[in-house]
């Protein structure tokens, strides 16, 4: 690991960016350019005082889930995201799987979607990012260990994931979630990674064993999806799935059509859902 390098540059990823450019508010007048450090340290998911530890060159050395965390809240790029790897004395992340590196691009246009919930997730349905909204709408997910982020593993394993949705649609998401990972495994015979996930849901859920018996394969590009939310009630919104197919990542935006019942409770919930998620001002 060398420390001095590493120190370096995380301090000069940080100097370049500004909070408009990672979805922050900008907050009171900024002596010096670019985000602050627990700015940094909340946009990785930890704590600030590991964080200034690293950029005094006095930190242990990351874990590689940390630095992956480090590369997304820094918007490295690919090449960017492997030097961060090298300096802290790990070999970076595999390109033939599914990443969970983020291209700065999409979260760019993730930053950007302030009315609409949306979310960055692997063709796995793990979640490698979430907006504020998205957040409001179904919880926090990036806050849970790495393995509770997977969401067909959280809607076969975890009764409690499925208060987001009314009962009638079970059905319908179930067999979405089994169709859409028969396809990825498929595709990525060689990757052991959706070949586990289908070994682990096979084994813990009936249903899932039943549904992937029947042989289904789709992915749905397009759908309306309704929601329950415990502040807002019911939504019915509209799903749209872009793909980057270059790492496996899906960008997946919700949104409701304008003058509709569902769109006045999107903005109801876009006060009332993010009071306490707005990002510190000290």
């Amino acid at each position: 690991m060398n420390r001095a390098e590493l120190a370096d540059f995380l301090r000069r990823g940080r100097a370049r960016l500004t909070p408009s450019d990672v979805g922050l508010t900008p907050g009171s007048r900024r002596r010096t350019p670019g985000l602050r450090r627990e700015e940094v340290a909340q946009l990785a998911g930890m704590s600030v005082d590991y964080y200034t530890r690293l950029e005094q060159s006095r930190g242990p050395r990351p874990s590689r889930q940390m630095l992956t965390a480090l590369g997304r809240a820094l918007r490295l790029t690919d090449v960017e995201q492997d030097h961060l790897f090298h300096l802290a004395g790990e070999e970076p992340p595999r390109r033939e799987t599914a990443s969970a590196h983020v291209r700065p691009g999409l979260l760019l246009i993730l930053d950007r979607l302030h009315d609409s919930p949306a979310q960055v997730v692997t063709d796995c349905g793990e979640v490698l990012a979430q907006n504020a909204m998205a957040k409001a709408l179904i919880g926090d997910v990036m806050s849970r260990p790495r393995r509770e982020r997977n969401l067909a593993r959280l809607f076969f394993l975890d009764p409690t994931a499925r208060t987001l949705f009314p009962r009638e649609d079970f059905e319908g998401h179930a067999r979405a979630h089994v169709a859409s990972l028969r396809a990825v495994a498929a595709a990525r015979p060689d990757d052991p990674e959706p070949a586990e996930l289908v070994a682990e849901l096979r084994a813990g859920s009936p249903e899932f064993a039943r549904l992937w018996d029947e042989h289904e394969v789709s992915r749905r590009d397009q759908a309306t999806k309704r929601f329950l939310h415990p502040l807002v009630g019911l939504l019915e919104l509209d799903c749209e799935v872009m793909v980057s197919h270059q790492h496996h990542h899906l960008l997946v935006v919700h949104s409701a059509r304008p003058g509709t019942d569902a769109h006045e409770r999107l903005q109801l919930l876009r006060v009332v859902g993010l009071q306490d998620m707005s990002p510190s001002k000290s």
